[in-house]
């Protein structure tokens, strides 16, 4: 296909010609980026690159804080990750801003030079009312001029709106604007010998600290490091300096002040809890002393051995009592049995003057024992015995009734003791419980209260010895090489683009116009055979082909007339149509000077135009004949001869005109009469060159085809558009028109190797 002829293919040696020829959009390129390179370099100022690092120290728990930072229940832990957005927040750029003052900027204009200035070294001072800063929204520029007499103008602009403006007046001045009133005096800097042209603009602290957010630059160094590193670009390295350690002196202000509002704040609450906890360790001691005296309580634990040692011993001597009540009570019972009168009595008492009489009467027992084995019944010492165990026994009894009236108040008594010591020791674990939580309680109340004040002491000390977060590891330093290119690297690119412009105008000029310009550009678009080029004629001629014209146009059609008989190889080929996309691409000029050079061969030549709902080829020719074509082909009255006009310059060379524009152009053109009409030409003439309609708006070319023997399209440079050139492929490959051709129109002059004069362009 056409559309792809050299798509991957780029004429190096064209594009080399193209920017040849165009030599001076190069020149021109370069001297103009050259100049504006150096006033660029001359005006500019450098900018500098101001950098500090600021290392954050966290607060970390030591041994004198075993609980791990109380205070920062109160928010005084800090971390580098928090603390870069407060190094950066919009409050701590506000209270630099107004400290230094920078919602408040003066720029110095000397010729083509401006200058930001900072407050002192300004020779002209804005003061502005009493608290406007501190909430105005929209700012203020002031335009000031003034003489070294100081006689001055002012004007006033809120959004390139005037708002106030004075002139001839003297500094100091104050100016009433809508946002309050601004005073204007001079400094100690004011020139004395020359004029000053300064502009003042004054913004609120809000907005002048969201413009110091948007320049000055916070970041972490590392991710493992806790340093800050501050940094701003400014043509102004003493200002950079100023807003750097002044961002770094509020912090710490910052860092100070939050660290005692903290202290403050943690000391006063220990002092409150100190006070609460008095009272109550008061009211715990209290609490036990009450618990002691109401139970009777020295101390629970010795109690509580005390009680236990004495239930063992009551439980000993009640166990005791009631052995001796037992055998107290079986040996009375003993002795008062009839049938144990005389017997001895076993039993061992701990009453020592029972235990005697019964020892003594036992001893009597085995004395009449001894008698009576021996004596008669009636025997006196035997009775005299008996008569003495009676007695003693009767003694005996009566002792041992009391003995056991004794023993028994004795088991009551103990029997009361260990019911009052078991009572006791059953209360000994509520007592313990109850003991032990008021113990508890007064115990955590005392740690408490000696931890607080322990923390009391550190807070005082930390109260003494506030110290700021951030260290400084560098104050603002400026970095000493400027940010940017050099002045000869800029110079350097200013040549490259010099260079660079022209070829790329070139290719959007070209890419933009979708016009072709050279023949090369028209062969790497379509296969269709060029028959040949012409450039512009500037000689205002519509006829440029005569016998004695060695000009290059006249060169040109020459050679075009050579390629033409070239195609036209056969005798027979005589009829040859000539069209174009659209009216304008000079179709009938071609046409004219075509056949003209036709014509100088000898031949017999006709000239018609066919073109007849645009007819312009008399205009062309300036020639007014009596019948044109469309004549001839309505009425059967007119002959050939009677509408062919000769042209006296050009021998040989007859022309028909279209004539009027006929209501139906299309019908006319394929009537039977076009037919007889060619066919009796073609015996009259030896080549006809017929200037038909464009095919780019009507189908009359393509009807006539049927009495052609070749076609020629005429295209025009910077003209034609791309996409008509484009589409003569398709006609060429349909075989729409017969020997297409193609004829480029209005190319840059051509070389005419000496022949003749040479015409420009037109």
């Amino acid at each position: 296909m056409a559309a792809n002829k050299n798509s991957d293919f780029i004429d190096i040696a064209g594009l080399l010609k193209q920017y040849v020829s165009k030599w001076y959009l190069f020149a021109i390129s370069v001297v103009v980026c050259l100049g504006l390179a150096f006033a660029f370099v001359k005006i500019r100022q450098p900018e500098y690159a101001v950098k500090a690092n600021l290392l954050i120290s966290p607060e970390k728990d030591t041994p004198t804080n075993p609980l791990g930072s109380l205070g920062s229940l109160f928010g005084s832990q800090g971390y580098v990750d928090d603390e870069i957005f407060i190094v950066s927040s919009h409050s701590l750029y506000r209270n630099v801003v107004k400290e230094l003052g920078l919602n408040t900027k003066y720029i110095y204009h000397k010729n083509l030079f401006v200058k930001e200035l900072m407050y002192p070294e300004t020779p002209i001072s804005l003061v502005p009312q009493a608290g406007i800063a501190d909430t105005l929204r929209r700012g203020i520029v002031f335009t000031v001029k003034a003489k070294p007499s100081g006689q001055a103008s002012i004007k006033a602009k809120i959004k390139r709106t005037t708002v106030a403006e004075v002139k001839d007046i003297s500094l100091p001045y104050t100016l009433d604007t809508p946002l309050g009133n601004f005073t204007f005096a001079k400094t100690d800097d004011y020139p004395a010998d020359k004029n000053v042209k300064m502009t003042i603009s004054f913004s609120g602290y809000d907005a002048a600290a969201e413009g110091l957010d948007e320049t000055v630059s916070t970041e972490i160094a590392s991710k493992r490091s806790n340093v800050i590193s501050l940094g701003i670009n400014t043509t102004n390295t003493d200002y950079g300096k100023a807003v750097l350690n002044e961002i770094i002196e509020k912090y710490n202000q910052r860092g100070v002040t939050e660290s005692r509002e903290q202290n403050t704040l943690t000391a006063n609450f220990i002092d409150g809890r100190l006070g609460l906890l008095a009272d109550e360790l008061s009211a715990a001691e209290a609490n036990i002393l009450n618990f002691k005296q109401k139970n009777g309580i020295i101390d629970v634990i010795t109690d509580a051995q005390y009680n236990t040692e004495k239930k063992a011993k009551v439980e000993e001597s009640l166990l005791e009592a009631r052995t001796q009540e037992e055998i107290i009570s079986m040996t009375r019972d003993f002795i008062n049995e009839p049938g144990n009168s005389y017997s001895l009595i076993p039993t061992t008492l701990n009453n020592e003057g029972i235990q005697r009489a019964i020892e003594g009467y036992n001893e009597l027992v085995l004395t009449r024992n001894e008698i009576q084995q021996s004596a008669m019944p009636d025997n006196v010492a035997l009775q005299q015995v008996s008569e003495q165990l009676d007695m003693l026994r009767a003694n005996i009894s009566s002792s041992l009734n009391r003995a056991l009236e004794t023993a028994r108040v004795s088991v009551r008594d103990l029997a009361r003791e260990m019911n009052s010591t078991e009572s006791s020791l059953a209360q000994l674990p509520a007592h313990e419980r109850e003991y032990r939580d008021l113990m508890r309680q007064q115990t955590v109340k005392q740690q408490l209260f000696m931890f607080l004040l322990q923390r009391r002491e550190e807070t005082s000390m930390m109260l003494a010895n506030s110290v700021p977060k951030g260290i400084v590891v560098d104050e603002a330093y400026t970095l000493s090489e400027p940010l940017g290119m050099g002045k000869k690297m800029i110079m350097i690119i200013a040549l490259i683009l010099g260079l660079m412009i022209p070829p790329v105008w070139l290719y959007l000029r070209k890419l933009l116009h979708n016009r072709f310009e050279t023949r090369a550009d028209v062969e790497r678009i379509t296969d269709v055979p060029i028959l040949g080029e012409m450039c512009i004629d500037d000689s205002g001629r519509r006829l440029v082909v005569s016998a004695d014209d060695t000009s290059a146009t006249a060169e040109l059609f020459r050679l075009m007339r050579s390629n033409l008989l070239f195609i036209l190889n056969d005798p027979r080929d005589k009829v040859v149509l000539m069209t174009s996309t659209s009216s304008g691409e000079g179709k009938s000029f071609i046409s004219i000077n075509l056949a003209a050079s036709l014509a100088l061969l000898g031949k017999r030549v006709l000239l018609i135009g066919m073109d007849i709902r645009n007819p312009q080829l008399a205009n062309y020719l300036g020639i007014a004949p009596q019948f044109g074509l469309t004549q001839y082909l309505s009425s059967s009255n007119i002959s050939i001869e009677q509408m062919t006009v000769a042209i006296k310059d050009v021998p040989n060379l007859d022309v028909i005109c279209a004539g009027p524009v006929p209501p139906n152009p299309a019908e006319l053109l394929i009537s039977e009469k076009v037919d007889e009409l060619f066919k009796e030409l073609r015996e009259r003439y030896d080549y006809i060159i017929v200037d038909t309609a464009p095919i780019g708006l009507v189908s009359d070319t393509f009807t006539l085809d049927r009495l052609a023997d070749a076609a020629i399209y005429v295209c025009r440079a910077n003209y034609t558009s791309l996409t008509d050139l484009a589409s003569v492929n398709s006609i060429y490959e349909q075989h729409r028109l017969k020997k297409l051709s193609l004829a480029i129109n209005g190319t840059a002059s051509k070389k005419t190797y000496g022949y003749g004069r040479k015409h420009t362009a037109k």
